[in-house]
């Protein structure tokens, strides 16, 4: 249903189909058409399993929105009750659907497909959080999760498709509406299990996300669902000054008894984005005032943080109550990861509390860039603002591995490296 939606945004089937075709999986094939729900016209997306029969494809909704975008969107926002799938996949090949995949054989799948480096991190990050929830219900390491529905081909499709998809429409930050499931029971291989489904309940979970219940008698969200709105969702909550561009259902394969079997995705630029082309996101802020530490243990900290993940860490010295020196210690990491190191802060150095605040950033698109110094390559990091290079800034350490190997100063690699880069001709390559 989500990948019905994009596809009713403007994400082509063509597109789709060129970037699915690049992961090594087989035995399925996708149909597209135009369908109603609670009489919403919206596209119906389908992964069939088995063999391709003839031309399955409908490519009614290009139509309509099959023009490619100018990747300035701001941010999509995910609407409605019903969950992002609702798993009513047509299974024409059982045995290879029930045998699955683990994780770990679908984390190198992704790796060594021909994806680009930002759908790999996602569709992993996505398959990961299902992964921990499975292990953790039954009691299993991770990476030694076999999934069953999950792991199958149309559920791989279904994961990758939506990350190809998002990058398609220029990798919006997403908001959703608050999390609603269904109640009831669902048959799954291991038996009969209440809704929300185990897996559904501890990814949303891990995450911190709020979750309530209608009077809906079926599931609304999947495991797979609720790890694309954990891995994905800024915010959850009602839309607040949203600009809507365009407006997208992707729709279901059963009629609900008490709301359309929808989801709805609405696309429209930030205020950040109709200015410039700048890029936008949401951080934590996780700030301690520590007026007793020791700095081996702060010295440690700041490795083992900045090496699992931590956007920036700083220790910015200051002076506390009773005219002590100390050092304020900041942590930036994803809202997703504040908790994990809120915990490190408390257990890792000598801190009793710790503040978080919500910050949204403005950063430069950026591009990495090999230019040819006489003593070797070296990579630039050049930053961009509405298509014009504002920043350029040579990598530290491509540059110190150059000084060191030709034993010459730090500097002259550097000055080296921006003077190559000056001399090229033409505007920064995409």
């Amino acid at each position: 249903m989500f990948i019905g939606a994009m596809l009713d945004l403007g994400l082509t089937l063509d597109h789709l189909e060129r970037e699915l075709a690049k992961l090594p999986v087989e035995g399925y094939h996708l149909h597209v058409s135009r369908d109603k729900r609670s009489e919403i016209e919206g596209t119906k997306f389908d992964v069939h399993l088995g063999h391709h029969h003839g031309n399955e494809h409908t490519h009614e909704h290009e139509h309509e929105h099959g023009h490619e975008h100018d990747h300035q969107h701001g941010h999509a926002h995910e609407h409605g009750h019903a969950g992002k799938h609702d798993h009513q996949h047509s299974h024409e090949h059982g045995d290879k659907h029930e045998h699955g995949r683990s994780y770990t054989e679908i984390r190198r799948l992704i790796a060594g497909s021909g994806l680009s480096e930002w759908v790999k991190t996602k569709a992993t990050a996505v398959f990961h959080r299902v992964a921990v929830a499975e292990g953790k219900i039954h009691g299993q390491p991770a990476d030694q999760v076999h999934f069953h529905e999950v792991g199958a081909v149309d559920s791989i499709v279904d994961i990758v498709g939506a990350c190809v998809a998002l990058e398609y429409l220029g990798q919006p930050r997403v908001l959703a509406s608050a999390v609603i499931d269904g109640t009831g029971w669902i048959d799954c291989d291991h038996g009969r299990f209440p809704i929300p489904a185990p897996a559904t309940l501890e990814i949303l979970a891990a995450r911190g996300v709020s979750i309530s219940q209608c009077d809906e008698p079926h599931e609304l969200i999947t495991p797979t669902g609720a790890a694309l709105l954990a891995e994905f969702v800024e915010t959850f909550g009602p839309m607040e000054g949203l600009a809507v561009e365009r407006i997208g259902f992707g729709v279901g394969s059963r009629e609900n008894k008490t709301r359309p079997n929808v989801v709805r995705a609405i696309l429209g630029p930030s205020a950040a984005t109709a200015a410039h082309d700048w890029e936008t996101d949401m951080v934590a802020v996780l700030e301690t005032n520590l007026d007793d530490a020791n700095p081996e243990w702060l010295g440690h900290f700041v490795e083992k943080a900045m090496a699992d993940g931590a956007l920036d860490v700083c220790q910015t010295p200051t002076l506390m109550k009773k005219n002590r020196p100390g050092v304020l210690l900041t942590v930036l990491c994803a809202q997703a990861e504040a908790d994990k190191f809120s915990e490190w802060i408390l257990r890792h150095t000598s801190a009793f509390g710790v503040r978080r605040t919500v910050a949204e950033r403005r950063k430069l698109r950026r591009e990495f860039r090999e230019v040819r110094t006489p003593f070797g390559e070296v990579s630039v990091k050049i930053g961009l603002l509405d298509g014009r290079v504002v920043q350029t800034a040579p990598e530290y350490e491509s540059c110190k591995k150059l000084a060191q190997e030709k034993n010459v100063p730090l500097k002259t690699v550097y000055e080296a490296a921006l003077a190559a880069l000056t001399s090229e001709s033409g505007p920064p390559s995409k």
